[in-house]
Protein backbone atom coordinates (compact mmCIF):
# COMPACT_ATOMS: atom_id res chain seq x y z
CA UNK A 1 0.00 0.00 0.00
CA UNK A 2 1.39 2.88 -1.23
CA UNK A 3 2.21 6.28 1.40
CA UNK A 4 1.22 9.47 0.08
CA UNK A 5 1.77 13.07 1.08
CA UNK A 6 -0.84 15.74 -0.06
CA UNK A 7 1.25 19.32 0.15
CA UNK A 8 -1.18 21.76 0.75
CA UNK A 9 -2.61 20.93 4.55
CA UNK A 10 -6.79 21.18 4.91
CA UNK A 11 -7.85 22.02 1.37
CA UNK A 12 -11.25 21.10 -0.48
CA UNK A 13 -9.59 18.08 -2.92
CA UNK A 14 -7.54 16.98 -0.15
CA UNK A 15 -9.59 16.86 2.54
CA UNK A 16 -12.42 14.59 0.33
CA UNK A 17 -9.15 12.72 -0.60
CA UNK A 18 -8.40 11.52 2.70
CA UNK A 19 -12.19 10.82 3.44
CA UNK A 20 -12.83 9.10 0.32
CA UNK A 21 -9.93 6.95 -1.46
CA UNK A 22 -9.26 3.60 -1.30
CA UNK A 23 -5.88 4.52 0.22
CA UNK A 24 -5.32 4.92 4.09
CA UNK A 25 -1.99 5.96 4.49
CA UNK A 26 -2.18 9.63 3.74
CA UNK A 27 -0.20 12.65 5.38
CA UNK A 28 -0.75 16.16 4.66
CA UNK A 29 1.76 18.98 5.07
CA UNK A 30 1.47 22.82 4.55
CA UNK A 31 3.93 24.67 2.28
CA UNK A 32 3.05 28.14 3.95
CA UNK A 33 6.53 29.80 4.94
CA UNK A 34 8.16 26.15 4.67
CA UNK A 35 11.01 25.86 2.66
CA UNK A 36 10.56 22.52 0.57
CA UNK A 37 14.41 21.47 0.82
CA UNK A 38 13.48 21.04 4.56
CA UNK A 39 10.92 18.41 3.94
CA UNK A 40 11.99 14.83 4.36
CA UNK A 41 10.10 12.69 1.59
CA UNK A 42 11.83 9.82 2.24
CA UNK A 43 9.06 8.06 3.46
CA UNK A 44 6.49 8.63 0.86
CA UNK A 45 5.95 7.15 -2.63
CA UNK A 46 3.07 9.40 -3.71
CA UNK A 47 3.22 13.44 -3.52
CA UNK A 48 0.01 14.54 -4.11
CA UNK A 49 0.56 18.55 -5.02
CA UNK A 50 -2.27 20.25 -4.32
CA UNK A 51 -0.83 24.00 -2.89
CA UNK A 52 -1.84 26.43 -4.97
CA UNK A 53 -3.47 29.98 -5.41
CA UNK A 54 -6.66 29.67 -7.17
CA UNK A 55 -8.70 32.77 -6.57
CA UNK A 56 -7.81 36.10 -8.99
CA UNK A 57 -7.59 39.31 -6.90
CA UNK A 58 -6.48 42.79 -7.89
CA UNK A 59 -4.75 42.51 -4.71
CA UNK A 60 -2.52 39.91 -5.10
CA UNK A 61 0.58 40.48 -7.41
CA UNK A 62 0.79 38.73 -10.44
CA UNK A 63 4.25 37.10 -9.30
CA UNK A 64 2.82 35.08 -6.06
CA UNK A 65 0.49 32.96 -9.27
CA UNK A 66 3.87 32.05 -10.32
CA UNK A 67 5.80 31.74 -7.46
CA UNK A 68 2.84 29.43 -6.31
CA UNK A 69 1.41 27.48 -8.60
CA UNK A 70 5.24 26.72 -10.57
CA UNK A 71 7.99 27.47 -8.66
CA UNK A 72 6.51 25.50 -5.73
CA UNK A 73 5.46 22.59 -7.62
CA UNK A 74 8.80 22.35 -9.14
CA UNK A 75 10.94 22.54 -6.06
CA UNK A 76 8.56 19.72 -4.28
CA UNK A 77 9.35 17.79 -7.41
CA UNK A 78 12.53 18.07 -7.47
CA UNK A 79 13.38 17.36 -3.81
CA UNK A 80 10.58 14.34 -4.24
CA UNK A 81 12.65 12.82 -6.95
CA UNK A 82 15.61 13.07 -4.73
CA UNK A 83 14.16 11.74 -1.76
CA UNK A 84 13.29 8.28 -4.04
CA UNK A 85 9.51 9.08 -4.39
CA UNK A 86 7.90 7.63 -7.58
CA UNK A 87 5.10 9.29 -8.55
CA UNK A 88 3.82 13.02 -8.12
CA UNK A 89 0.38 14.27 -9.51
CA UNK A 90 -0.34 17.79 -9.70
CA UNK A 91 -3.56 18.91 -9.84
CA UNK A 92 -3.76 21.33 -13.10
CA UNK A 93 -6.93 22.96 -14.35
CA UNK A 94 -8.73 23.27 -17.86
CA UNK A 95 -7.82 27.17 -17.64
CA UNK A 96 -4.49 26.11 -19.30
CA UNK A 97 -6.68 25.49 -22.33
CA UNK A 98 -8.00 29.08 -22.74
CA UNK A 99 -11.47 30.71 -23.53
CA UNK A 100 -13.70 27.44 -25.19
CA UNK A 101 -15.54 28.90 -28.32
CA UNK A 102 -19.04 27.71 -29.13
CA UNK A 103 -18.51 25.01 -31.86
CA UNK A 104 -15.40 23.87 -31.21
CA UNK A 105 -14.19 20.52 -30.53
CA UNK A 106 -14.21 19.25 -27.61
CA UNK A 107 -11.23 19.82 -25.80
CA UNK A 108 -9.06 16.54 -25.08
CA UNK A 109 -5.71 15.59 -23.37
CA UNK A 110 -3.63 16.74 -26.51
CA UNK A 111 -5.61 19.85 -27.54
CA UNK A 112 -3.20 23.37 -28.21
CA UNK A 113 -2.70 25.37 -24.68
CA UNK A 114 -3.47 29.15 -25.19
CA UNK A 115 -4.76 30.41 -21.39
CA UNK A 116 -5.79 33.78 -20.95
CA UNK A 117 -5.44 34.43 -17.53
CA UNK A 118 -2.47 34.33 -14.85
CA UNK A 119 -3.75 31.49 -13.33
CA UNK A 120 -4.23 29.44 -16.50
CA UNK A 121 -0.66 30.93 -17.71
CA UNK A 122 0.82 29.97 -14.41
CA UNK A 123 -0.44 26.03 -14.04
CA UNK A 124 0.48 25.40 -17.61
CA UNK A 125 4.26 26.38 -17.46
CA UNK A 126 4.48 24.42 -13.90
CA UNK A 127 2.91 21.78 -16.09
CA UNK A 128 5.43 21.68 -19.17
CA UNK A 129 8.30 22.25 -16.87
CA UNK A 130 7.00 18.90 -14.73
CA UNK A 131 7.00 17.38 -17.69
CA UNK A 132 10.89 16.92 -17.96
CA UNK A 133 11.27 14.99 -14.77
CA UNK A 134 9.75 12.30 -15.67
CA UNK A 135 12.12 9.41 -15.50
CA UNK A 136 11.89 5.56 -14.85
CA UNK A 137 11.32 5.81 -11.26
CA UNK A 138 10.04 9.09 -11.34
CA UNK A 139 6.36 9.37 -13.02
CA UNK A 140 4.93 12.40 -13.16
CA UNK A 141 1.13 12.91 -13.76
CA UNK A 142 -0.99 15.85 -14.54
CA UNK A 143 -4.74 16.07 -13.87
CA UNK A 144 -6.63 18.68 -16.02
CA UNK A 145 -10.09 19.24 -13.98
CA UNK A 146 -13.20 21.86 -14.70
CA UNK A 147 -14.98 23.31 -11.46
CA UNK A 148 -15.03 20.60 -9.08
CA UNK A 149 -17.95 20.69 -6.37
CA UNK A 150 -18.88 18.70 -3.50
CA UNK A 151 -18.67 18.09 -0.26
CA UNK A 152 -16.94 21.67 1.64
CA UNK A 153 -17.58 23.19 -1.94
CA UNK A 154 -16.81 26.97 -1.77
CA UNK A 155 -16.95 30.14 -4.30
CA UNK A 156 -19.11 30.29 -7.22
CA UNK A 157 -20.93 26.73 -7.05
CA UNK A 158 -21.67 27.53 -3.23
CA UNK A 159 -22.81 31.08 -4.53
CA UNK A 160 -25.25 29.38 -6.69
CA UNK A 161 -26.26 27.46 -4.66
CA UNK A 162 -26.99 29.78 -1.95
CA UNK A 163 -28.94 31.91 -4.58
CA UNK A 164 -31.49 29.18 -5.03
CA UNK A 165 -32.33 28.62 -1.71
CA UNK A 166 -32.86 32.69 -1.36
CA UNK A 167 -34.70 33.19 -4.45
CA UNK A 168 -37.77 31.34 -5.97
CA UNK A 169 -37.51 33.03 -9.23
CA UNK A 170 -34.38 32.95 -11.06
CA UNK A 171 -33.54 34.59 -14.38
CA UNK A 172 -32.02 30.66 -15.91
CA UNK A 173 -34.42 29.02 -18.04
CA UNK A 174 -33.61 27.56 -21.59
CA UNK A 175 -29.83 27.87 -21.29
CA UNK A 176 -28.56 25.41 -23.87
CA UNK A 177 -24.56 25.60 -23.11
CA UNK A 178 -22.49 22.30 -22.30
CA UNK A 179 -20.12 22.98 -19.47
CA UNK A 180 -17.91 20.04 -18.05
CA UNK A 181 -17.85 19.33 -14.08
CA UNK A 182 -16.32 17.06 -11.47
CA UNK A 183 -17.45 15.52 -8.62
CA UNK A 184 -15.01 15.11 -5.84
CA UNK A 185 -15.94 11.54 -5.50
CA UNK A 186 -15.44 11.08 -9.53
CA UNK A 187 -11.69 12.96 -8.75
CA UNK A 188 -11.08 11.09 -6.22
CA UNK A 189 -11.84 7.74 -8.14
CA UNK A 190 -9.57 8.87 -10.92
CA UNK A 191 -6.23 10.04 -8.49
CA UNK A 192 -6.69 6.37 -7.20
CA UNK A 193 -6.38 4.55 -10.71
CA UNK A 194 -3.79 6.83 -11.30
CA UNK A 195 -1.85 6.04 -8.16
CA UNK A 196 -2.86 1.98 -8.17
CA UNK A 197 -1.42 1.79 -11.94
CA UNK A 198 1.78 4.08 -11.50
CA UNK A 199 0.81 6.10 -14.76
CA UNK A 200 2.16 9.17 -15.75
CA UNK A 201 1.44 11.86 -18.29
CA UNK A 202 -2.01 14.09 -18.76
CA UNK A 203 -5.44 13.06 -17.76
CA UNK A 204 -8.66 14.65 -17.63
CA UNK A 205 -10.63 14.29 -14.63
CA UNK A 206 -14.54 14.78 -15.03
CA UNK A 207 -18.14 13.51 -14.63
CA UNK A 208 -19.02 11.27 -17.94
CA UNK A 209 -21.64 14.27 -19.24
CA UNK A 210 -21.45 17.79 -19.61
CA UNK A 211 -24.66 19.59 -18.47
CA UNK A 212 -26.49 23.36 -19.42
CA UNK A 213 -26.87 25.36 -16.54
CA UNK A 214 -30.66 25.26 -16.67
CA UNK A 215 -30.42 21.69 -15.49
CA UNK A 216 -27.68 22.56 -12.98
CA UNK A 217 -30.13 24.88 -11.36
CA UNK A 218 -33.15 22.08 -11.56
CA UNK A 219 -30.97 20.00 -9.77
CA UNK A 220 -30.05 22.09 -7.53
CA UNK A 221 -33.46 23.17 -6.29
CA UNK A 222 -34.41 19.57 -6.84
CA UNK A 223 -31.83 18.31 -3.94
CA UNK A 224 -32.58 21.06 -1.62
CA UNK A 225 -36.48 20.00 -2.07
CA UNK A 226 -37.03 23.77 -2.90
CA UNK A 227 -39.52 24.79 -6.08
CA UNK A 228 -37.86 27.06 -8.48
CA UNK A 229 -39.69 29.24 -11.42
CA UNK A 230 -37.10 29.50 -14.23
CA UNK A 231 -37.64 32.25 -16.31
CA UNK A 232 -35.57 33.07 -19.90
CA UNK A 233 -33.52 36.18 -19.66
CA UNK A 234 -34.31 38.98 -22.25
CA UNK A 235 -31.37 39.13 -25.19
CA UNK A 236 -30.93 42.95 -24.66
CA UNK A 237 -30.27 41.81 -20.68
CA UNK A 238 -28.08 39.16 -22.09
CA UNK A 239 -25.72 41.14 -24.22
CA UNK A 240 -25.82 44.31 -21.65
CA UNK A 241 -24.56 41.21 -19.25
CA UNK A 242 -22.31 39.73 -21.67
CA UNK A 243 -20.50 43.10 -21.67
CA UNK A 244 -20.45 44.39 -18.24
CA UNK A 245 -19.47 40.94 -16.55
CA UNK A 246 -18.43 39.03 -19.61
CA UNK A 247 -16.82 36.14 -17.21
CA UNK A 248 -19.72 35.70 -14.60
CA UNK A 249 -22.09 35.50 -17.50
CA UNK A 250 -19.38 32.83 -19.84
CA UNK A 251 -19.32 30.68 -16.57
CA UNK A 252 -23.34 31.05 -16.29
CA UNK A 253 -24.02 31.13 -20.10
CA UNK A 254 -20.70 29.66 -22.01
CA UNK A 255 -19.71 26.29 -22.55
CA UNK A 256 -16.59 24.19 -21.48
CA UNK A 257 -16.22 20.90 -23.45
CA UNK A 258 -13.74 18.09 -23.00
CA UNK A 259 -13.57 14.51 -24.37
CA UNK A 260 -11.87 12.47 -21.67
CA UNK A 261 -11.97 8.99 -24.04
CA UNK A 262 -8.23 8.54 -23.66
CA UNK A 263 -8.08 9.35 -19.99
CA UNK A 264 -10.69 6.49 -19.35
CA UNK A 265 -8.97 4.06 -21.47
CA UNK A 266 -5.60 4.52 -19.99
CA UNK A 267 -7.07 4.21 -16.68
CA UNK A 268 -9.68 1.76 -17.11
CA UNK A 269 -12.27 3.98 -14.99
CA UNK A 270 -15.35 5.26 -15.60
CA UNK A 271 -16.75 8.02 -12.79
CA UNK A 272 -19.07 6.41 -10.29
CA UNK A 273 -21.43 9.21 -10.33
CA UNK A 274 -23.45 11.47 -12.91
CA UNK A 275 -23.73 15.42 -11.85
CA UNK A 276 -27.15 14.63 -11.19
CA UNK A 277 -25.86 12.26 -8.50
CA UNK A 278 -23.30 14.42 -7.66
CA UNK A 279 -25.32 17.68 -7.00
CA UNK A 280 -27.57 15.46 -4.68
CA UNK A 281 -24.68 13.81 -2.52
CA UNK A 282 -23.14 17.15 -2.32
CA UNK A 283 -26.81 19.51 -0.71
CA UNK A 284 -27.00 16.19 1.60
CA UNK A 285 -23.51 16.80 2.92
CA UNK A 286 -24.22 20.59 3.33
CA UNK A 287 -27.80 19.71 5.38
CA UNK A 288 -25.89 17.59 7.33
CA UNK A 289 -23.35 20.30 8.61
CA UNK A 290 -26.54 22.93 9.12
CA UNK A 291 -25.82 24.67 5.87
CA UNK A 292 -27.26 28.21 6.53
CA UNK A 293 -29.43 29.26 3.72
Amino acid sequence: MPRILITGANSFIGTNFRRFSQFKEIDEISLIGVDPQSIDFTPYDVILHLAALVHQSGNIPVSEYYKVNRDLALKVAEKAKQAGVSQFILLSTVKVYGRFLPGSEPWTEDSPCNPEDVYGRSKYEAEQALKKFQAHRFNVAIIRTPLVYGDGVKANMLKLIRLVCKLRILPFEGIQNKRAYTYTENLIGFIDRIIENKRNGVFIAMDDEPVSTTFLIRQIASALDRKVILLKLPNILKRIGWKILPGYFNRLFGSIELDNTRTKEILDFRPQYTTGQGIKRMIESLQKKKFSN
